[in-house]
């Protein structure tokens, strides 16, 4: 009986640390998702531009050959 009260009392123990440690994740503002979706389509743009570039070199040796 001892040992039960025991486990439990060691289970109820990691419940709520475990309740307050998610208690106090960092929660996303609007500031910071507003910079994630800036930064997406910044990377998307500089891959596009890389393409572009790509096309663009392929098209000149193309003309040279």
């Amino acid at each position: 009986m001892m040992k039960l009260k025991t486990h439990t009392a060691a289970a109820l123990a990691v419940s709520v640390l475990m309740l307050v440690l998610l208690g106090c994740q960092k929660h996303e503002g609007p500031a910071e998702s507003a910079g994630k979706e800036i930064d997406k389509a910044v990377q998307k743009t500089g891959e596009k531009i890389e393409k572009a570039g790509e096309k663009i070199q392929d098209a000149v040796n193309g003309d040279k050959k």
